[in-house]
C-alpha cells in the first residue's frame, strides 16, 4: 500500500507584507529536514486574511506564484496554500476597475505546473463576499495514486461541497484526503475542530486542516489547532497556540481498511450540486 508524506506549517503571518511572509516561509521550509512530498501553508499565506485586494492582489505570474514555483522546484515538493489573485472582469461594465478577485488555492508541482481552486464559500461575516468572486468548481488532484480534495477555510462549514460521491457500481470513491487551508479565529475554534473530525468520519478519509496563529491586522487572534484526522475520526495531530512544522506519513491501507470494514458509504444518498 502506498504512503504519502505531508508537512503542515502553522505560522504567524505579517499583516499585508508579502516580502516578509515569503522570507519567513522560505526559512521555515528550508528548515524541514525530513523527506516530505507536500507542504501545506495557511490561507492567504502571503498577506493574511485581508480585504485590501486592490493593493495586494496579483496575477498568475506575480511574485507569490513565482516564489511557489521556485521553492517547489528547489525542494522537489508540492506546495499548496491560497493567495489573492486578480483577473480581468469578463463584464467590466458591471464592475468598477475592470478586475475581479479570487481567494485562490494554488497546487504547485515541482515542475512548475499547477492546479487552482477558487474558494466557493465566501465569509460574509468578514465582508469577503463584497471583494471576491466565488469559485464554481472543486479541485481533486492526484499524487502517487492518492486523490486529494482541496478546499479553503469557510468551505469547511458546508458539508455538501466536500461530500464524497461514491460510484457504487465501480466501488470507486472520489478522494482519499480532504485538505483545508485556513485563517480560522480562536473564538470559533471549537467549530473548526469539530467539523474537521466530522468531515473525516462522513467521508471516510484523512482530513487535514492548516491554520495560522497570532493576531491579524484587525486584532483578531488565531490559535492554530492545525489538525490531521484519520478516516475513523481519530485525531492524529493538533497543535494549539504556537508556531509549528509537523511532518506525518499518511497510510493508504488505513483508508482502504476503514471503508472495507465499515462500508457506510454504500448507504450514502445520491445528490447533484448546482453551481
Amino acid at each position: 500500500m502506498s504512503s504519502l508524506t505531508i508537512t503542515l506549517i502553522q505560522t504567524d503571518l505579517v499583516w499585508e507584507n508579502k516580502k516578509a511572509n515569503l522570507e519567513l516561509l522560505s526559512k521555515k521550509i528550508e528548515s524541514i529536514k525530513e523527506k516530505t512530498e507536500i507542504i501545506i501553508l495557511p490561507e492567504m499565506f502571503s498577506t493574511g486574511f485581508t480585504m485590501n485586494v486592490e493593493k495586494l492582489a496579483e496575477g498568475m505570474n506575480g511574485e507569490t506564484i513565482q516564489w511557489m514555483k521556485k521553492t517547489a522546484a528547489e525542494k522537489k515538493v508540492i506546495i499548496t496554500g491560497s493567495l489573492i489573485i486578480k483577473e480581468k472582469d469578463p463584464s467590466p461594465s458591471e464592475r468598477a476597475g475592470g478586475e475581479i478577485f479570487f481567494n485562490r488555492l494554488i497546487w504547485m508541482l515541482p515542475n512548475g505546473e499547477y492546479g487552482t481552486y477558487d474558494k466557493r464559500h465566501l465569509f460574509a461575516y468578514g465582508n469577503e463576499h463584497t471583494k471576491f468572486t466565488p469559485g464554481k468548481k472543486r479541485l481533486i488532484t492526484s499524487v502517487k495514486g492518492w486523490k486529494i480534495n482541496l478546499q479553503v477555510c469557510y468551505d469547511l462549514r458546508f458539508p455538501v461541497w466536500s461530500r464524497q460521491s461514491f460510484n457504487k457500481a465501480q466501488d470507486d470513491k472520489e478522494y482519499d484526503v480532504l485538505m483545508y487551508v485556513a485563517n480560522w479565529p480562536q473564538q470559533r475554534i471549537h467549530a473548526w475542530k469539530s467539523l474537521l473530525v466530522a468531515r473525516a468520519i462522513e467521508n471516510q478519509c484523512y482530513t487535514v486542516g492548516v491554520n495560522r496563529v497570532g493576531n491579524d491586522g484587525n486584532n483578531i487572534y488565531h490559535n492554530g489547532c492545525s489538525m490531521i484526522v484519520d478516516p475513523l475520526g481519530e485525531m492524529i495531530y493538533c497543535k494549539e497556540m504556537e508556531e509549528d512544522i509537523f511532518t506525518y506519513i499518511l497510510q493508504k491501507e488505513k483508508v482502504i481498511q476503514t471503508r472495507e470494514k465499515f462500508p457506510f458509504w454504500k448507504g450514502a444518498d445520491s445528490f447533484n450540486i448546482n453551481t
